[in-house]
């Protein structure tokens, strides 16, 4: 019990460093939303794209109202600038002076305050064609689009990468799962059957803090995420606490105190949360 009494020491010491570790955070910093749209099957001529705004401002981003002064264009040919300037969409949609030549890249990547409602505009000024999207929508907080241009069509889908997220998520669920038999064999909770439910409990617990985090990530970005993920560990710990305190004594034949059962619980939450945390510095993808 000495032991255990250590390790919840030092798992709320290894807490109250990280979160005393120097974070600063100014008005403008920060992740912002952003649309990645990738062009597929181009055909090789010299390719300039922009994001049409159903608004006539996005972020510091704006419509050209005739004023020498109000003029942002940053491209290597001015020729450019203007032909999207003057360029009448169909719908009213305007040209914010953001745009990109694409035909190198293979991309369109809006990462500051892009438009909510937009479509995508394609100008090539070597014939002077222009090719223009269908109506699309920011969908999360970073929204990816792959835009086929095969036989001079252009076909728009949603490509975010799923694949990566469940990768993320095993990850995270198979390490949570050792640190948390890891603290159980320190405070001596050896019983096989106990290790199954602690095991059973975490798989449940993270999937569902993940599934919450993933949802709060994509409607507001990754401040909301932070802001909700104390809460949300704050929220598993509880569950956690309450579930074992109950059905410890239901899968080994000792008895194990209700004082034990929750430093456990804590010392488990609290370890799982400080070496996430650490890990997450060095490697981002996972957490």
């Amino acid at each position: 019990m000495k032991s255990a009494r250590k390790l919840g020491v030092w798992c709320v010491l290894c807490l109250v460093l990280i979160l005393l570790l120097p974070a600063q955070a100014y008005a403008d910093t920060g992740p912002k939303p952003s649309v990645q749209i990738t062009l597929e099957n181009m055909d090789g001529r010299v390719c300039y794209g922009t994001l049409l705004s159903k608004t006539d401002k996005a972020g510091p981003a704006f419509v050209w109202d005739g004023k020498e002064e109000n003029i942002c264009d940053l491209g290597d040919d001015h020729s450019v600038w203007q032909a999207f300037v003057d360029y009448q969409d169909a719908d009213g949609f305007y040209f914010l002076q953001n745009y990109w030549r694409c035909d190198e890249s293979g991309e369109i990547s809006w990462g500051y305050y892009p438009p909510q409602t937009f479509k995508v505009l394609l100008y090539y000024p070597e014939t002077e064609e222009f090719a223009v999207s269908e109506i699309l929508e920011r969908y999360s907080f970073d929204s990816y689009y792959t835009l086929d241009l095969k036989n001079g069509g252009m076909s728009a889908r949603k490509s975010y990468d799923y694949t990566r997220e469940i990768a993320g998520l095993t990850a995270r669920l198979i390490l949570t799962i050792l640190i948390e038999l890891g603290v159980a064999l320190l405070f001596g909770l050896r019983e096989k059957r106990l290790l199954v439910l602690i095991t059973g409990v975490n798989a449940v617990t993270q999937v569902a803090m993940n599934a919450a985090l993933f949802f709060i990530y994509h409607a507001d970005g990754p401040w909301a995420l932070l802001i909700f993920y104390i809460p949300l560990e704050l929220a598993i710990f509880i569950v956690e606490a309450v579930v074992y305190c109950r059905t410890f004594r239901l899968f080994t034949d000792r008895k194990i105190s209700t004082g034990k059962t929750l430093l456990y619980a804590f010392a488990a939450n609290a370890a799982s949360f400080a070496l996430g945390w650490l890990i997450a510095r060095f490697i981002p993808g996972i957490f």
